[in-house]
Order: structure tokens, then sequence, then C-alpha cells
């Protein structure tokens, strides 16, 4: 690091003003974190901003090791803010962008003050300096963001299919597993684990599956509907299927799969009035 006790001091002493400036020119109409008009989450932008501008300014204190062990932990903080994954990863570069010019020209206004002390070719330094350690700071903050974002898709896919085959209970002993949306072989494997867990923690006798939320199911997902039919009577659930489609039966029909001893109805509501269900 190029050290520089008067420089860093200079700039060390202008954190907060370097942070009130830059929210001053910010382009609230941006999306995401830039746009809030919360005054809590405004005040946190800027301590963000502000631990920012502490860790950058060190530059021209600290040893290298120390210093960009420092901005990690930073980097890491802001590449995982919730916040900040809600907002398009092009608008923070952005902004990393503008504080690099704050920065040339703090700099500059500096150098131009101390002319006696400070050459072109420290200036020029300075500059470079600036320059590549703004990149670096891009280039781990859009590595972090990524995999932060990634991650946090993941959960949330995962979290919908886990929430997504829910057995509702009608009566006692009686319960609903509604199937709605495009099945998946993933989604399907989690969601049949899911309703033979749910049919004996209830004790379940008797599941009505509804198909009639579900546009249309390949071989890989009708097997499997009906390895969740066998699994369910072997644990003592006699399983009636209601809302078949067309394109279902026919899928059915192609693998060879054959209704027998499972009840199938048109419509929920035509198998719970066959069945005589009273709903709790």
């Amino acid at each position: 690091m190029l050290k520089d006790q008067d420089l860093f001091e200079h700039l060390s002493n202008r954190t907060w003003e370097m942070t009130e400036e830059w929210y001053s020119s910010l382009d609230k109409t941006k999306a995401g974190v830039y746009s809030s008009t919360d005054p809590e989450k405004v005040a946190l932008l800027k301590k963000q901003n502000h631990e920012f501008h502490v860790r950058f300014c060190a530059m021209f204190e600290k040893e290298n090791h120390e210093f960009v062990s420092d901005f990690q932990d930073w980097i890491e903080s802001i590449a995982k803010d919730d916040a900040h994954l809600d907002t398009p990863i092009v608008e923070v570069i952005g902004e990393f962008f503008r504080t690099q010019q704050q920065y040339l020209e703090e700099i500059g206004t500096y150098a131009l003050s101390h002319k006696d002390k400070v050459s072109h070719e420290r200036l020029v330094e300075w500059t470079k300096a600036v320059v590549q350690t703004i990149s670096k700071v891009i280039v781990e903050f859009t590595d972090k963001n990524s995999r932060a974002a990634e991650k946090r898709m993941n959960s949330q896919q995962q979290m919908i299919v886990e929430m997504s085959a829910p057995v509702i209970l009608l009566a006692k002993k009686t319960g609903m597993l509604p199937l709605i949306g495009e099945i998946t072989p993933h989604r399907a494997e989690i969601m049949f684990e899911k309703a033979l867990a749910q049919s004996s923690k209830h004790n379940l006798e008797k599941l009505f599956i509804d198909l009639s939320g579900v546009p249309l199911i390949d071989t890989m997902v009708a097997q499997q509907v009906f390895q969740l039919i066998k699994g369910l009577e072997i644990i003592g659930v006699q399983v009636a299927l209601s809302g078949i489609s067309p394109v279902i039966a026919q899928t059915a029909v192609q693998l060879g799969i054959k209704f027998i001893d499972i009840e199938v109805y048109n419509t929920l509501a035509q198998a719970l009035k066959q069945n005589r269900v009273h709903l709790v």
C-alpha cells in the first residue's frame, strides 16, 4: 500500500462528509436499496457507505494484508445483505464507480492544496492505487453477491417446494393433498416424501389426492404418483384420486398404469360427497 499519513488523516476526517455528499447526489429513482425513503433503511445505507470509506482510506495507512482483511469483511456483509441482493448488481457496480470518482476528485483537490509536498508522480501513484483497489472490490463483491443470490434463490425454491405439499385434515383420520402447478421430478420426490410422513403423523386412514391444479405430468412423475399410492397403502392409508385431466389420464394409459382398486373421481367435490366426508 502507498502509505501517506497526511493523506490518510485528511480522508479519514472527511468520511462522513463524503458519505453525505454521495447520498445527496445519489439517483433515488434507482431500483432496490437506493430508492428507499424509510429513515431506518436510509440510515443503514449511509452507515454501510461510511464503513466503506473508513476501510478504503486505510489503504494509505495500513499494511496491505491488514487492509485486505478488513475490506473482506465489509464486502462479505454487503454482498449478503438482503437489500443489496434485491438491487440489480449493475446499479451497485455503478455506485462503486461513482465512489471511485469521488476519491479521485478528493485526492486531486488535496494534491492541489499541497503542491509543495505532493509531486505529480505521487498523485499518479495514488490515482492508480484507487482505480486498482476499486476494481478488485468490484470483482470480489460481484463474486460473493452472485454466490449469495444463488444460495438464497435455492433456499427459497426449496422452501416453496416444501410448503407446496401440505396434507390438509378434512375430518378425523381423513386428509387431502392438493397438488398445484407443474410437478418436476425433484418437487415430486420431496412432496411425496412429506405426504407419507404427514399421513403417518396424523394417523390417516384415507387421503384424497387432488390433481385438478396440475396441467400435466411426465412419465417419471406419473410413476412417482403411483409409487406414493402404493407407499400409502403399505402404511394403511386408502387413496382416492380426483381431478385427473385427459392429459394425465393419457399418460397413465401409455405407462400401462391401471386404476384398479383406486377410487377415481372427476372432481374433489364429487369425491367428498361420495365418501360422505364432513369437514371439520
